[in-house]
């Protein structure tokens, strides 16, 4: 789900991709729904080849983002006010309390709520898909 999903550098916001040109992805902002072409010189990053690190391993963002929804009980975040106060990290710590504090930003976090925060305004709810529903049925099918 969030592999439609994209951020392009330089752009606010996020997208999701409507058609693939030759030279060119035809994307839509996922709250105006306005449509226009990201060209090759833009830098397209899809959300879920995105992960964020943790003492352990790195964790995907739909599952951060899942974790999320669920600890806010699908309520945007006040992402001024908690960065006012400087507790963006304290913040994150409540929903992944093992990511590495080394190499995870505060910009980063903003940046994950801020997405957030667009994600739920656009109506999502479910940020990771169902693998372990699909196996089974594929297995159930060829016996």
């Amino acid at each position: 789900m969030l592999r439609q999903i994209l951020s392009i550098t330089g752009k606010p916001g996020l997208f999701r991709i409507v058609s693939q040109g030759s030279r060119s992805l035809i994307v839509e902002d996922i709250t105006t729904s306005k449509r226009f072409p990201a060209s090759a010189r833009d830098k397209v990053v899809s959300l879920g080849d995105i992960a964020m690190y943790t003492v352990n391993e790195d964790l995907p963002l739909g599952e951060i983002l899942d974790r999320l929804f669920a600890h806010h009980e699908g309520k945007a975040i006040d992402v001024k006010t908690i960065q006012k106060e400087g507790r963006l990290g304290e913040e994150f710590a409540a929903v992944v309390p093992d990511f590495d504090r080394d190499r995870v930003y505060d910009t980063d976090i903003r940046k994950l709520f801020n997405w957030y925060n667009i994600l739920i305004g656009a109506g999502f709810d479910k940020f990771t898909a169902d693998t372990e529903e699909n196996p089974g049925d594929a297995s159930s099918a060829e016996e």
